[in-house]
């Protein structure tokens, strides 16, 4: 076999120059070039999923692919949290994380198969959730001052509602009694649609419940909304006092929504994946629609939502080692 010549020589050596240096970057370039697939831990049509519905369309215009949205639903988030985080690192599989599954559950549960640092890259939060202290009508009372001071003069006859045990409907009206000294009696539920039944029934008297709910049962008088957890009012109930107006001093206790990636994502994936969501947060069309529906836009990038979550995370252990709470 003959030697190749120089000039073949200098052909090959460029070629190969050429794919070592510019292969793995059009790869990259390409991404991504298949559909998204954005696993959500519960059934379709709670907050999550409108959440999720509200920001897809427009990513897939940034992202130009779909985002399809994989409804796992199990074990309050984690079996879809388990299940992600299992999935391959290549930025087709993501996770849209509430506060409960993403910070709450590894107190609430001892044989989490997952932890969301360890297990999870963050790639953006999308909004901050403040959640609306309620009251049945039928309770003679019309802000949360008077409901304080009714609940002080009955100690342990008013009963709060939750969507079950450990979630954060629950874990608020726990940091809201720690906060006033009153002493409420736990009634967990099988969600929030047979709680907020029975608190517009006045079997149970007191709940805590993310803005959009409580906002629509509020306007249509079927429950009182007293305050907002958040530090500033809601858009969605502008004359409903924030807990901090009402007289709880520092009470401010606010939910969360964000996406993650299985750990060892590639970072340009996730730096791309991390500027699209930017992208649909400044829209002023989806931020309208976010804070309608009762939600702030609160975008933070990659290594920002890690730090935010690695201070939540002690916050909401602390929370769920006080009331006691254990989901095995």
């Amino acid at each position: 076999m003959s030697k190749p010549t120089r000039t073949a020589s200098a052909v090959l050596s460029f070629a190969l120059g050429a794919f070592g240096t510019f292969g793995p970057t059009a790869a990259l370039a390409a991404y991504p070039d298949k559909p998204i697939k954005v696993v959500i831990g519960f059934p379709a049509g709670g907050p999550l999923d409108q959440h999720a519905r509200l920001l897809t369309d427009k990513l897939q215009a940034v992202l130009g692919q779909p985002l399809i949205v994989d409804y796992k639903p199990g074990a309050g988030g984690s079996v879809g949290a388990d299940a992600v985080a299992k999935s391959q690192a290549d930025g087709y599989t993501l996770m849209l994380a509430n506060t409960g599954v993403a910070v709450i559950n590894g107190a609430l549960y001892s044989k989490l198969p997952y932890n969301t640092q360890r297990d999870f890259v963050p790639i953006a939060r999308t909004a901050m959730q403040p959640l609306a202290l309620l009251v049945t009508p039928k309770l003679p009372v019309q802000n949360l001052k008077q409901f304080i001071d009714y609940a002080k003069a009955r100690p342990g006859q008013v009963n709060y509602g939750s969507a079950g045990n450990g979630g954060i409907s629950h874990l608020v009206p726990e940091m809201f009694k720690t906060a006033t000294g009153l002493f409420m009696v736990h009634i967990p539920y099988r969600g929030s649609a047979p709680a907020f039944t029975d608190l517009m029934g006045g079997q149970v008297q007191f709940m805590a419940e993310s803005i959009p709910q409580a906002a629509n049962y509020h306007k249509q008088g079927k429950v009182r909304a007293l305050a907002v957890t958040s530090r500033e009012r809601n858009p969605a109930l502008p004359d409903v006092p924030t807990v901090i107006e009402s007289g709880v001093k520092g009470f401010e206790v606010v939910g969360f929504y964000g996406f993650l990636a299985p750990k060892d994502t590639p970072k340009d994936v996730v730096a791309r994946l991390s500027d699209a969501f930017r992208q649909v947060l400044t829209s002023p069309e989806v931020r309208e629609r976010m804070v309608s529906q009762g939600a702030d836009p609160a975008y933070l990038g990659s290594e920002d939502f890690a730090r935010f979550l690695a201070t939540e995370t002690p916050r909401w252990d602390k929370a769920v080692k006080a009331s006691g709470a254990r989901m095995d």
